[in-house]
Formats: structure tokens, C-alpha cells, sequence
């Protein structure tokens, strides 16, 4: 079995992956917060996090992968004032936009996808514990966990006290002993949704919501927490504090998650996304205008820790990557896959394994693609196997090829309009009135249809 080595944020070294228990291994990612929709940088998350998955499972029998949905916070309640619907309608209705948009972006479905509001109680259960450990203080219906008492603070983004006030994000408010101590539950006053509790009617701070949900849903210590490397500082840093502090367990960051996994930023034409500039690409749209493979290959085909540069010229590479590799298997279409062969290439598993290094697993795909032509029948029968296997790990080259390349396809024209002519056109090349068969090719041609005479007759395709 291939070693998997992957960049641990928590003391940023590259180490071996040993999971807590080898017959179960548990992993939890940082959902989408559900009130609009989610942008290609919400979706590298969730690519990568998939690929990560599907790798495990090769390596591992049982994987558990959990991934939240932020269901109740400031931003969902203002959405929802604006739209003056009930919260829980807006909630729902974006959630499934999210499921369904990174669906086709070949995102499966996480095993356990927890709400935040069907774990208040558990919420609320968890903030006790972290007041009776003397974490955590109320004040003026707030409860806080006071940052200073939890002598790790900043293990895993490894800031100092004077950075940790200045990321902290949130306000400096009376109510606080310490500029860094950070909500655990607020009030919530009327009309705003809320909850009973010890503290009086209030909701969750974020934070709490995924200690919680990891927790309830994994058991501690699960093997890895991933997440956006914006999540580091401070929503993760804070997840460590609560979790260790609620159970006494300050001094082992460990006790919680032992592996923490974060990918990198998307940038639009080199610039940071944002509404003041007008730059954010949501996937909702893009999907109208790509295959949910090409933006699935064109997320992957940078390092996941690295910054991604999202272009149009990098879509469009990765779109005739696709269709090279397409291509590849249409030549191998009458061909048998081995038995033998099928199963990913040691090379890719290799790549893969070595921290996700997906432009190098690609780089090896590409290869193998490219030895088609110079193989004997048994060594494509190999190769094919070999490609399909990968295909299938990495989440491309799931469609039919034909239909990929546009073989037999048009979503414009009937095909047996196509047949027709092209009929014509033969019998026009047996006469030999070259004009009329010109003419007709030219005319298939302002039709978005493409024909290529072969061996065993002329074909089309689209090139819509």
C-alpha cells in the first residue's frame, strides 16, 4: 500500500498520514455557510477535499467524511431580512444549490452533512463544559471564551499575541476581559431567531458550531480538519481551543484533530475576488458555460496549497487537456480494458499520495495518454485500464467519449439531417462532382458540424 504524506498545517512539516485507528478513518471539512451562492472558491475546497477522500478510500476499508452546512449566522439572518423570507427557507434553498452545483462539478455527497441548528442543544452542552473548565465567562447574556487562559492559543496559525488581536476580526466590546476573547453564545433579540438557553434566548457563535458538529458526528480524536487557509486564523484556531479546552486536554492541540489540511486562495486574472471589483466567479454560472470536468481539472491542476490563478486561458487548457485525453480513449473505444491493467498507475499513486501532488499525477496521465499510439493491442489493453482507473480516483473522463467529442451529438441540428447529407455529399465524391461535395461540407460546417472520412466511413461531430 502507497504511503500518503500530506502538509500538516499544525506544525507545518509534510508528514506520514497514520490515522487514529487504521479500520476507521474520519475526516471533517468546513462546509458553506448557505445564503447565496457559492463562488469557484468554495468549490476548490470541495474538489480537493473529494479527491482527498476518494483517495483514502483506496488507501483505507472505512472512510467517514463529514462536512458541515452553517445554517444559522449574522450573514444568513441579514440575507434573510433582505428577502424577507424565514431563515430556514433561504438556508434550504441554497443548500441544495450548493449540493447540486458541486454535483456537477463531480463533488460527492459528504457521508454526514450536519446542520448547526440540529446541534443547539449540543451547542449549548459543549459551552457549559467550557465554563465549568474556567475557558469560558458569561457577561450581560454573553459567553466568551477567554483567550488568554488557553496557554496553546496559536499553535496552529502560529501568530503571536499582537497578530491574534489584530486577526481576531471582531470587535472590542465591554462585555470582554481580553480584545482576543472570542463568542461562544449572544443574545438574540426580538425578532431575530434564537434559542432557550442557560444565558438567556441567544444563538450560537461560529465557532462553537463545528467543534460541536465534528465532535457529535466523528468523536475526538478524529484524523483530519480541513478547510480554506483562510479558515486557519481565526475559526480553527478557535475550534482547537474550545474542543481541547472543554475536555482538559490545553496541552495536546492533537486531542482534537491530529492532521489539519488547508488549500489555497483562488485569484481571478491576478487579483483577489471581491464585489468591489466585480470579479467573483460563482460556480452556479460558470457550470452554463463549461463541463463540470473542466472546471473540476482546472481547480486540480494547481498544487491545492498553492494559489490558483483562475483565468480564462487556464479553463481553456484544461478543456483541451480533456479533450486530448478524450480522445485517447475514443482510439481505445473497440479495445478491451485488462484486467491486468486495471488499476491507477504506481506513478500516479505516487504523485497523489505525496501530499495530493495533482499536476504531477496529471503530468503522468498525460504521458500515458500520449503512449496510445505507439502500443501494441495488449499493451493498449493495459493503457486503457489504466487510464479509466485514474479517471475514475481523480473524478475525469466520466462521459461517454463519443458524446465528450461530439460524435453522433448536436443539440442544434437532427441527426438524421446530418445523415442525410453527408449521404449526399458521398454519393455526390462517387460522381465526382467535387463542388456539390464541398458545398455540402462547407454547409455542415456553418452548422457547427464537422465530418472526418475514415476507414470505415465518414463520421461527424459537433463543434458547437
Amino acid at each position: 500500500m502507497a504511503t500518503l504524506k500530506i502538509q500538516n498545517t499544525l506544525g507545518n512539516t509534510k508528514e506520514e498520514f497514520i490515522p487514529v485507528d487504521s479500520s476507521h478513518v474520519r475526516i471533517y471539512a468546513c462546509g458553506p455557510t448557505v445564503y447565496d451562492y457559492a463562488h469557484i472558491g468554495n468549490a476548490r475546497m470541495a474538489v480537493v477535499n473529494d479527491l482527498l477522500v476518494r483517495l483514502l478510500r483506496r488507501l483505507y476499508s472505512k472512510v467517514t467524511y463529514v462536512s458541515n452546512i452553517t445554517d444559522i449566522d449574522d450573514k444568513i439572518i441579514e440575507a434573510a431580512q433582505n428577502a424577507e423570507a424565514p431563515f430556514q427557507e433561504l438556508t434550504r434553498k441554497f443548500e441544495k444549490i450548493y449540493n447540486e452545483d458541486m454535483s456537477a462539478l463531480g463533488v460527492f455527497l459528504p457521508d454526514v452533512q450536519p446542520r448547526a441548528t440540529e446541534y443547539i442543544g449540543d451547542m449549548i452542552g459543549l459551552t457549559k463544559k467550557l465554563i465549568e473548565t474556567e475557558y469560558a465567562y458569561e457577561k450581560d447574556g454573553h459567553v466568551l471564551f477567554h483567550v488568554p487562559s488557553f496557554k496553546k492559543y496559536g499553535c496552529l496559525s502560529k501568530r503571536d499575541r499582537e497578530e491574534q488581536i489584530l486577526g481576531s476580526r471582531v470587535e472590542v466590546a465591554p462585555y470582554k476581559k481580553d480584545p482576543t476573547d472570542f463568542v461562544l453564545w449572544k443574545p438574540s433579540p426580538d425578532p431575530l431567531p434564537g434559542w432557550d438557553s442557560p444565558w438567556g434566548f441567544g444563538r450560537p457563535g461560529w465557532h462553537l458550531e463545528c467543534s460541536t458538529m465534528s465532535e457529535k458526528t466523528l468523536g475526538l480524536p478524529f484524523d483530519i480538519h480541513s478547510g480554506g487557509m483562510d479558515l486557519t486564523f481565526p475559526h480553527h484556531e478557535n475550534e482547537i481551543a474550545q474542543s481541547c479546552g472543554a475536555h482538559n486536554k490545553a496541552d495536546d492541540p492533537r486531542y482534537f484533530a491530529k492532521y489539519w489540511f488547508h488549500n489555497g486562495f483562488v485569484i481571478v486574472d491576478g487579483e483577489k475576488m471581491s464585489k468591489s471589483i466585480g470579479n467573483i466567479k460563482l460556480v452556479h454560472d460558470l457550470i452554463n458555460n463549461y463541463h463540470g470536468e473542466v472546471l473540476r481539472l482546472t481547480l486540480l491542476s494547481a498544487h491545492y496549497r498553492q494559489p490558483l490563478n483562475w483565468t480564462v486561458n487556464s479553463i481553456n487548457q484544461n478543456n483541451a487537456m480533456l479533450e486530448r485525453l478524450y480522445r485517447g480513449v475514443k482510439e481505445l473505444n473497440k479495445i478491451e480494458a485488462s484486467s491486468k491493467g486495471y488499476d491507477v498507475p504506481d506513478s500516479i499513486m505516487e504523485a497523489l499520495c505525496d501530499d495530493l501532488n495533482t499536476p504531477k499525477a496529471l503530468a503522468e496521465l498525460n504521458l500515458l495518454a500520449n503512449s496510445i499510439s505507439d502500443a501494441s493491442a495488449d499493451e493498449k489493453k493495459k493503457i486503457k485500464g489504466k487510464i479509466l482507473a485514474t479517471g475514475k480516483l481523480i473524478g475525469i473522463l466520466q462521459e461517454d467519449p463519443d458524446k465528450w467529442l461530439g460524435y453522433g451529438y448536436s443539440e442544434s441540428l437532427d441527426s438524421k439531417t446530418i445523415e442525410n447529407l453527408i449521404k449526399k455529399r458521398n454519393e455526390a465524391r462517387r460522381d465526382k462532382n467535387f463542388v456539390l461535395a464541398d458545398s455540402i461540407r462547407d454547409e455542415l460546417k456553418n452548422k457547427k458540424i464537422e465530418i472526418e472520412d475514415t476507414k470505415d466511413g465518414t463520421i461527424w461531430r459537433s463543434i458547437e
